[in-house]
């Protein structure tokens, strides 16, 4: 068992490409330890460029073969998808270096900062990464520890999920999927909203439960009929439709101009160049856990109108022949309705391509899936799927996206399925008329970026 980082220096990743898994070895590097690791998409070339990002930062990369566990190892860091039967566990119990889980790391790492854990269904990274900015404008010196990229952060050339600052405030994703929140006991917890993902509703409150007991102060969205349930005090929480009695943190005005939107907190303006309701909730989240932190909705305000997103979230790649398309990560059925209703503003018709990722998680939200997106969905918008994408290992394939498809056909909605994604065009194109937005989503596959530029290479 480990139980500081005090005396580790050369710590090992296994799955280090993965979005999570980098963070930490980015910020662990940041910290002056010397960090390596390995993936088995560096095996398959499938990494993209992240392999040298990580080593612009000074991270040694190897093949997942074992090769890069050495006895100088002093810490084997693996992710939650990696098995014993990977050579490199082998090794490191061979060598008898100690083996931790992802998020028990991140645990630890938690509890040498003041820490801001951000935890929900949705809005999780976006949120994080609006926090950071607001810290980093309010003079905090913030550290972050996100799932996803920072555009701000990626322009500089890194990965952009990881910063190291000088100042005691650490800004982290706490992930409910695997049950690890309940492992953080954060300064401030942030509770987004609470929706069926990965898990039921039942075992979500209970985990999200634990998270409010384990925080210092705890804020949550009063305008989500599960998170509201958890309020410690409502001085601490914030309400983003309607009024909530006691909300300290109340939204008002909303309005939406093409991409760009505006709201009030309190009274005070806010104005960002983002598109979509959602984004606003994320915007006074950040702000009501920033102000716990000490920066004013002045200054939340001021740092939010230069924020320039977050990776694959609502990304605009641009505009050809009339017809806007939009990359995004939206990946569960309130994601992906969140993400088509953020776009209908800009056009007189979205069309919205989906790729879901696992075939068990699909089979699991079929049901959410097909009533959240049907209802997005206005009479003149359509929705397009490809196959599941499928990421290797052991399971049963007894769902196909052509059945999510049926289910909405059945609904009266446009939906159409096109098995090969990269056919979609083909079959779409008649269907992009000018004043159409091309809305695309998926998540976990690593080719999605490159896939989207190439759609609108192609348009």
């Amino acid at each position: 068992m480990v139980a500081s980082l005090e005396k580790i220096r050369k710590p090992f990743f296994i799955g280090i490409a993965g979005a999570g898994m980098s963070a930490i070895a980015q910020y662990l590097q940041g910290t002056g330890m010397e960090v390596s690791g390995s993936d088995r998409f560096f095996n398959e070339g499938k990494a993209g460029d992240i392999k040298e990002k990580l080593e612009a930062e000074g991270i040694r990369c190897f093949l997942q073969d074992g090769e890069g566990i050495t006895p100088g190892t002093d810490l084997v860091v693996a992710s939650t998808a990696i098995e014993d039967t990977v050579v490199e566990i082998r090794k490191a119990k061979e060598l008898q270096i100690p083996i931790i889980r992802r998020s028990e790391l991140l645990a630890l790492i938690a509890a040498s900062k003041k820490t801001i854990a951000v935890g929900g269904t949705s809005g999780k990274s976006t949120t994080t990464g609006m926090l950071f900015d607001i810290l980093q404008s309010g003079g905090k010196h913030p550290s972050v520890i996100s799932g996803a990229g920072l555009v701000s952060l990626i322009k500089k050339g890194k990965i952009g999920n990881a910063f190291v600052g000088t100042g005691d405030w650490l800004i982290i994703e706490a992930d409910e999927s695997d049950g690890s929140i309940v492992q953080y006991h954060p300064e401030i917890g942030l509770l987004l909203n609470i929706e069926k993902d990965h898990k039921e509703l039942e075992e979500l409150m209970q985990v999200f439960g634990i998270f409010k007991q384990n925080s210092n102060r705890f804020c949550v969205n009063r305008s989500n009929v599960h998170s509201e349930k958890l309020s410690a005090d409502p001085a601490n929480d914030f309400c983003v439709s309607g009024t909530c009695p006691g909300a300290g943190f109340q939204a008002s005005d909303f309005v939406q101009n093409g991409f760009h939107i505006s709201f009030k907190i309190n009274g005070h303006p806010f104005d960002l160049n983002l598109l979509g309701r959602h984004n606003m909730e994320n915007a006074v989240a950040a702000a009501t856990a920033a102000a716990a932190a000490g920066v004013s909705l002045e200054e939340a305000a001021a740092a939010l109108k230069g924020y320039e997103g977050i990776y694959r979230r609502a990304q605009v790649l641009g505009q050809k022949r009339d017809i806007w398309v939009v990359d995004d990560f939206a990946h569960n059925p309130v994601k992906c309705a969140a993400a088509i209703r953020a776009c209908q503003p800009v056009s007189g018709k979205v069309v919205a391509w989906f790729q879901p990722h696992g075939y068990t998680p699909t089979k699991f939200l079929r049901n959410e899936f097909v009533e959240e997106i049907g209802n997005a969905l206005r009479s003149q918008d359509e929705i397009w799927m490809s196959e599941i994408f499928y990421a290797g290992g052991t399971t049963t394939k007894d769902i196909s996206a052509q059945d999510l498809i049926n289910d909405l056909k059945t609904r009266g909605k446009n939906a159409f399925f096109v098995e090969d994604r990269n056919q979609l065009l083909a079959a779409a194109g008649s269907h992009l008329q000018p004043g159409t937005t091309l809305l695309l989503m998926g998540a976990r596959d690593p080719s999605l970026e490159q896939f989207a530029k190439k759609i609108y290479r192609e348009l």
